[in-house]
């Protein structure tokens, strides 16, 4: 089969096409021929290299794909060959007491697809039954490749650790990337207020067309002065912040007693003062969060096929063009999701 390896962390010419043995699937394990692949800053992460972090190079990349069961393994018994499947990008041992409470994210030896171990950036790709999600007939194979890991997290960070109410005043930062195209469309739908902000007047016009109720293009304008305005009176109830260091500081003197922000990422840097005197003062909870539980992701999916949270896709790649798709990410230009289409005769 041919795939898209890593071997060595650099600019967009370390993603080269291999030829590589068909694998194999084991017990429990399903092989999938797969039809598209999404692209996350997970993946940009995994090209460049993380100081103080070791991939084990070489990787073929891809958390989020999708496709159809073309083997099983010895024991499996939920799904069929010929099957239409999206894959849920986490997984973890299964048997420790994190795994058992259904709350696999906090597993020991929790990994990624694309990440920990090969991912969907290739022909075929071989994971664990349990991992596997159904597509419902005529749901279209792209966009099931294009709502779990950013879904799972924005799901994970605003229903499980903010506790999401109906009413809440909610600040999502970066409207375009794909953590927050989620957390817009996740918190409307549990009833609240959604404040976005954004690089570009576009992208926040993008934004409220996906359901946010105000935005603030922070290159034009203070986005902590339209915030505080829209929020009265008291403050927001949670900041979702994936930016780090030029945003979190700032947000914490914008919650309500009782408020919550939650990170997933630190894009702007890790880094950062951050004052108590708020924290303590109004009861504020600084909240860490990655990823989500595999019955969140299968919570998520219902949703998704049902139509009641829908993916947005920036732009579909031939599967060929991958250096061009990773520029576009990398450019942040895009507003929602960059594809891979891996095989044109899957739909």
């Amino acid at each position: 089969m041919q795939a898209v390896r890593i071997h060595r962390h650099g600019d967009f010419e370390v993603l080269g096409f291999e030829d590589l043995p068909l694998p194999e699937p084991g017990p429990g394990q399903v092989r999938i021929q797969v039809a598209w692949s999404a692209l996350n800053h997970l993946d940009t992460w995994v090209r460049r290299g993380v100081p103080g972090h070791r991939f084990p190079l070489p990787l073929i990349p891809g958390c989020d794909f999708s496709g159809v069961v073309d083997r099983c393994g010895p024991g499996v018994a939920s799904v069929e060959v010929g099957q239409r499947v999206a894959v849920a990008p986490g997984f973890s041992c299964g048997h420790c007491l994190a795994c058992t409470s259904g709350r696999q994210q906090l597993c020991r030896k929790y990994g990624i697809y694309g990440e920990t171990t090969d991912g969907g950036n290739a022909e075929f790709a071989v994971v664990q039954e349990e991992n596997l999600m159904p597509v419902p007939d005529g749901y279209p194979l792209d966009l099931a490749a294009a709502f779990p890991l950013t879904f799972l997290t924005a799901w994970h960070m605003l229903v499980d650790r903010c506790q999401v109410q109906p009413g809440d005043r909610v600040l999502i930062h970066a409207a375009g990337a794909g953590v927050s195209v989620a957390a817009t469309q996740i918190a409307k739908l549990w009833g609240a207020e959604v404040m976005v902000t954004a690089g570009t007047e576009e992208k926040v016009a993008r934004g409220l067309e996906n359901g946010a109720d105000h935005g603030c293009c922070y290159r034009n304008q203070d986005w902590t002065e339209s915030a505080k305005a829209w929020a009265k009176p008291g403050g927001l109830d949670i900041v979702v912040d994936h930016v780090g260091a030029d945003t979190l500081p700032k947000g914490i003197w914008l919650l309500n007693k009782g408020g919550r922000v939650v990170t997933c990422g630190v894009t702007s840097g890790a880094e950062m003062k951050l004052h108590f005197a708020p924290i303590f003062f109004k009861g504020l909870s600084v909240l860490g969060s990655t990823m989500g539980s595999l019955g969140e992701q299968k919570k998520v999916a219902s949703l998704i096929f049902s139509g009641k949270l829908t993916p947005v896709v920036h732009q579909r790649f031939a599967w060929r063009d991958v250096q061009q798709a990773h520029r576009s990410l990398a450019e942040r230009q895009a507003f929602g999701k960059v594809l891979l289409q891996v095989n044109p005769d899957l739909t």
